[in-house]
């Protein structure tokens, strides 16, 4: 089946992605190991004998059913093309910058809408189910800043305080992104198939699932990493001990990302989460919705920036980068990385180290500034 895709088309790298992506055994980050190694998902196809693969991954794939494989990915790509979904293919330009930066971004990504998931400022506001009359005050407040500030919003589309925030995206008249744990032949809940649709003018639906896959439990941990991931910030609004919103905030800080948390009053469910996250430092105190744009440096004007003409220290080649990078006014650690071709760790490690010995300084909002 698969040698028929020897001639290169776009429709024919995404469907060899998606049976890529249906393999058993393979997950994301091996499948990005195998497109790094390949170049291509319908390479791979080609190449199988030639990867250089752990002996497990290796047996996944001898014992895996490609005709199967192809002929799923087939169906979706009718699916795709019927309903005008948008792909995203790791290994294309195209692919989600922030989101690249993580290990284990799914190969392909899907989505419903008119949307740019580049934006500038794209902050993930998530929270409880059983949202109170304080979190959702509170979560309007924040969208109103976010209003503000020209940003977009992500969200899970979930009951409570997700869907409190999609509304009020929709009220600010802003970018207004939903990540669903299910394929996009759905909406769950039910409830919100109305809203999701108005979304779509100035947003949309996101989901790595293929078409007929269900809102099943097990997914929607995978869908929290893709709303940490798309976004520079994630704010949580309310929370009990536990729960999707503090799987999001944790998958947020192993990505780099900024967490912020809303306080509540002592002994309220809902307010447990977000104190906690704050008192293990795993997030930033939010005491208002103006905090915000301190914490991110939006309410600075940009200043020109005096630079020295010349810096009299030893730097490796990648410092030396990241400094020009920086002189050239790129100077959130996302877009450093993206800049620097460098992942997110190693740029963030080189980062302090500069700032250790007294080069840079770091701003609010992971933002860096060299030092007369």
């Amino acid at each position: 089946m698969y040698k028929k895709l020897s001639c290169m088309h776009p429709e024919d790298e995404i469907q060899a992605t998606i049976a890529l992506s249906l393999i058993p055994g393979i997950g994301a980050i091996t499948a990005r190991k195998i497109l790094n190694q390949t170049g291509s998902a319908i390479q791979f196809f080609s190449e199988i004998k030639k990867l250089k693969l752990t002996a497990s991954r290796l047996q996944a794939l001898r014992n895996a059913d490609f005709k199967s494989v192809f002929l799923r990915a087939e169906r979706e790509l009718r699916f795709i093309e019927k309903q005008e979904i948008n792909t995203y293919l790791i290994h294309q330009n195209n692919y989600p910058k922030r989101l690249k930066l993580c290990e284990d971004a799914p190969p392909i990504l899907f989505s419903k809408g008119k949307m740019d998931l580049d934006a500038t400022k794209i902050i993930a506001v998530v929270g409880t189910r059983k949202a109170t009359e304080y979190g959702l005050k509170c979560c309007e407040d924040v969208l109103q800043e976010l209003g503000k500030n020209a940003c977009t919003l992500i969200s899970g589309l979930a009951y409570g305080i997700d869907t409190h925030a999609h509304k009020e995206a929709q009220k600010q008249g802003i970018q207004n992104l939903g990540v669903v744990a299910h394929g996009l032949d759905r909406v769950y809940p039910y409830s919100n198939k109305a809203l999701a649709k108005k979304m779509e003018e100035h947003g949309g639906l996101i989901s790595d699932f293929i078409s007929e896959t269900p809102p099943d439990r097990e997914n929607f941990p995978k869908r929290n990493r893709l709303v940490a991931g798309l976004a520079d910030a994630v704010i949580v609004v309310e929370a009990s001990s536990s729960g999707g919103a503090l799987i999001t905030a944790e998958i947020a800080n192993s990505y780099n990302r900024d967490v912020f948390a809303l306080p509540g009053s002592w002994g309220r469910e809902f307010s447990v989460g977000c104190n906690n996250l704050v008192k293990k430092n795993k997030a930033a105190i939010l005491s208002s919705a103006a905090d915000l744009s301190w914490y991110l440096n939006w309410d600075k004007p940009e200043s020109p920036k005096v630079i020295q003409t010349q810096i009299l220290f030893d730097l490796s080649p990648n410092e030396e980068l990241l400094i020009n990078l920086i002189k050239g006014k790129t100077d959130s650690l996302d877009s450093l990385s993206i800049e620097a071709d460098l992942p997110i760790s190693k740029a963030s490690a080189l980062l302090l180290n500069l700032e250790f010995r007294g080069i840079i300084k770091t701003l609010p909002g992971k933002r860096y500034q060299i030092l007369n």
